[in-house]
């Protein structure tokens, strides 16, 4: 019995499209000509009152532009901007936010492309990359498009180091360095700063490079800051033991009160003893920084010391040693602990970047790497979620006490009930 197999004239190496990848383009295309449509009816609507010496409508439809394809996830997609027609001489045009004029591809290509190099796939592995996950559609994303592509990118950090920070104001900076071989006798140390404005809302201040973490790598970043504009530092700074970013700190905004990360300190008392140990006296730094007061704090501090002070000498050392800076928090408001205990802002931002290892020790560059963190960063700065209780972010700024995460006035309140 005969088998009936599809067949077609373009040879062997043809492939058969698949229908549910069509039915998405299909989909796609339509939702975004309705998009475009919805902004072209309220461009029409707002200048409605515009009018001709006789009454006709001053603004009105004038066809489409070429079509063109974007591309994206699921291949190229077709799409056609409609055109106004401004019989006033006014010069009124119509420019979709959707499909920006010389729109080429969706930003989640424009994403996936700096993931990659960071991943370690060099710039000619690009088209075969490329060409698994977007098929033929890919065949624009050539080797010189990648290389045209680092350079703008490279050049718009550059850009973005100079802005002008006269209108900034933070509340909470989260600092830490992210480090990447990107030669094999060069460590390349990303010294990061993500803050917290006014309105909650996390934003970079700062993704520069450096050798490690000195304090004249993280002086040179924050008098950079101070240059452009940036004259009042954070309330409050998060970061690990690197004692460059502190000494510098304290250089430059000596005024911010210093918050050591609770994940970091943990991570180095454990280092100091005995794995058989560690969950035991994790639970009991636990306990520390979960209290409800930093006088209940304070005797958690204590019950530690006194319990493993003898044994691990050294291990208490490394945590009495920043106690004040640890228990920090606690003069601010309660509903923002949960985020300046630790730099996690920082750490969670970059887990998902793999800076490159075995295939950059050769080819790869300082300036390169940066770029891609640089775009790899704006990317998620996108997704970040407001800080809780930003409301109260103003009460900080202008120096309201807080006790124990409570205002005073409301403790004073409390007691006189």
């Amino acid at each position: 019995m005969k088998k009936c197999t599809a067949s077609s004239s373009s040879g062997p190496e043809a492939t058969v499209p698949d229908p549910l990848t069509e039915l998405l383009r299909r989909g796609a295309r339509d939702l975004i000509a309705k998009a475009v449509e919805a902004e072209l009816e309220a461009l029409l609507e707002d200048c409605s009152s515009l009018r001709l010496e006789d009454g006709r409508a001053a603004v009105v439809r004038n066809g489409y532009l070429p079509g063109r394809a974007v591309q994206t996830g699921i291949g190229d997609v077709e799409v056609r901007v409609p055109k106004v027609r401004d019989r006033s001489g006014s010069g009124i045009v119509f420019n979709s936010s959707l499909l920006p004029p010389y729109l080429k591809r969706a930003k989640n290509v424009e994403e996936f492309l700096p993931w990659l190099y960071l991943k370690g796939v060099s710039t000619g592995g690009y088209g075969e990359a490329l060409h698994s996950l977007l098929g033929e559609n890919a065949k624009g994303l050539s080797a010189n498009t990648i290389s045209r592509l680092k350079e703008k990118w490279t050049e718009e950090h550059q850009e973005w180091n100079r802005r002008d920070l006269s209108g900034k104001k933070y509340v909470y900076w989260w600092a830490d360095g992210v480090y990447s071989r990107v030669r094999m006798d060069d460590k390349l140390c990303l010294l990061v700063i993500i803050g917290t404005t006014e309105k909650g809302e996390k934003e970079l201040v700062a993704v520069e490079d450096g050798y490690r973490e000195p304090e004249a790598s993280w002086h040179e970043v924050l008098s950079g800051l101070r240059s452009r504009g940036l004259k009042d530092g954070p309330k409050l700074a998060v970061g690990d033991g690197s004692l460059g970013f502190w000494n510098a700190l304290r250089k430059e905004y000596p005024e911010c009160v210093h918050q050591r990360c609770w994940v970091h300190k943990t991570a180095n008392v454990l280092n100091k003893v005995p794995k058989s140990l560690q969950g035991k006296m994790k639970a009991d730094l636990h306990e520390i920084w979960m209290a409800e007061t930093k006088e209940e704090a304070g005797k958690a501090f204590d019950r530690a010391t006194a319990k493993y002070g003898a044994k691990y000498p050294k291990a208490i050392d490394c945590l009495t040693k920043d106690r004040e800076e640890l228990l920090a928090f606690y003069n601010f408001p309660a509903v923002h602990w949960v985020h300046i205990r630790t730099s996690n802002p920082v750490e969670s931002a970059f887990s998902t970047i793999r800076l490159r290892t075995a295939k950059t020790r050769n080819c790869g560059s300082r300036a390169t790497t940066l770029a891609m963190v640089f775009k790899l960063a704006q990317s998620a700065e996108k997704r970040w979620r407001k800080l809780k209780g930003y409301e109260l972010l103003g009460e900080v700024i202008t120096g309201v006490i807080f006790k124990d995460g409570i205002r005073v006035s409301d403790q004073s309140d409390r007691s006189a009930a």
